[in-house]
């Protein structure tokens, strides 16, 4: 499959922009909605019904898409899921991008339980990065938050890439009160041996009546909650590890860095220059949104034209804020 002309609705190559201006180089991909956890807050212990597998992206179609959305000036693409590592072929895949789209940042978004058994697949060259979802150092609480999920294997994970690879590492915490929030100190300890970068991040809460608004910790506290806290002052957001929604802090004295994402009190939406696409091909202007672009038949048809075109609607629908 060839990627487009270079021209996509007399707009070239390269300048993915939205109607406010905001450039568009980042992508979100979900390669599946599977997952071996059940955590309390993102998904029912039971009773959720699988998409069906024939109505999945096929990796081809990811490859397709990520060459175009390389020619359209992106740069970085996260796979997320679901959970990337439970679906089959995935390093096959990975290698595959690598190879199909050099050059761009591909990082990963994984709960870390997989990382022990697929250690010398990631090792491999095609990651610029590792982000791994990690709430609590309580094993009890973590079996609880996860439904049975081992403690020992995100650990051993986590110890295994930093021992095996050079590949960054970024490990996130939302923050709860009253659940994980006496946490912070132990996490910065983890993060910090392992030479990673600890990103606490707001709860947003849902209509559960365990993970409601009462468990909401704005970013102004999370950081008064660090240890020291006079003693970490901001980065500078122009530096390439400040990219992103987190705000970016150093401690002055150990060099240790952290980042805090205020999902809920302070929208990124302003710099946002990110899409998100869902395993079944459907782009999303907006990381909250349910509605998008059905990208799926001109994948399928192997138009690159005519997925550029979509892609261009878009971005072109993407809201001010959300």
């Amino acid at each position: 499959m060839e990627a487009g002309s270079g021209f996509s609705g007399g707009v070239p190559v390269g300048v993915l922009k939205d109607r406010f201006g905001r450039q568009i180089n980042y992508i979100r991909i979900s390669v599946t909605d599977r997952c071996n956890y059940r955590c309390l807050y993102c998904m029912p212990e039971e009773g959720l019904e699988w998409i069906p597998h024939e109505r999945i992206m096929t990796y081809e179609e990811i490859l397709f898409l990520a060459r175009i959305l390389k020619d359209l000036g992106v740069q970085k693409i996260r796979l997320t899921g679901g959970e990337p590592l439970v679906r089959k072929g995935f390093f096959s895949f990975l290698g595959s991008l690598r190879g199909f789209v050099p050059g761009i940042r591909t990082v990963l978004t994984t709960n870390g339980s997989l990382i022990p058994q697929y250690i010398d697949e990631i090792a491999r060259p095609g990651l610029s990065g590792v982000n791994v979802s990690l709430d609590t150092l309580d094993e009890g609480l973590f079996r609880f938050m996860t439904r049975n999920g081992n403690l020992g294997d995100v650990i051993d994970g986590i110890r295994l890439l930093t021992e095996r690879t050079d590949i960054p590492l970024k490990i996130n915490t939302v923050l709860m009160k009253g659940i994980n929030d006496g946490e912070v100190e132990a996490l910065l300890d983890l993060a910090g041996s392992h030479g990673a970068v600890l990103r606490l991040i707001e709860f947003m809460p849902l209509d559960d009546s365990v993970w409601s608004k009462d468990r909401f910790i704005p970013a102004s506290e999370i950081l008064q909650r660090l240890p020291g806290p006079a003693m970490w002052e901001r980065m500078d957001n122009s530096s390439d590890h400040s990219s992103g929604p987190a705000r970016y802090f150093r401690n002055v004295s150990t060099g240790q860095r952290i980042g805090v994402i205020e999902a809920v009190s302070h929208h990124f939406c302003q710099s946002c220059n990110r899409l998100r696409v869902s395993a079944t091909g459907v782009m999303r202007p907006c990381l909250f949104s349910e509605k998008g672009v059905d990208l799926r038949p001109a994948l399928l048809s192997g138009d690159a034209a005519a997925v550029e075109a979509l892609v261009f609607q878009a971005v072109n629908s993407k809201p001010e804020s959300y």
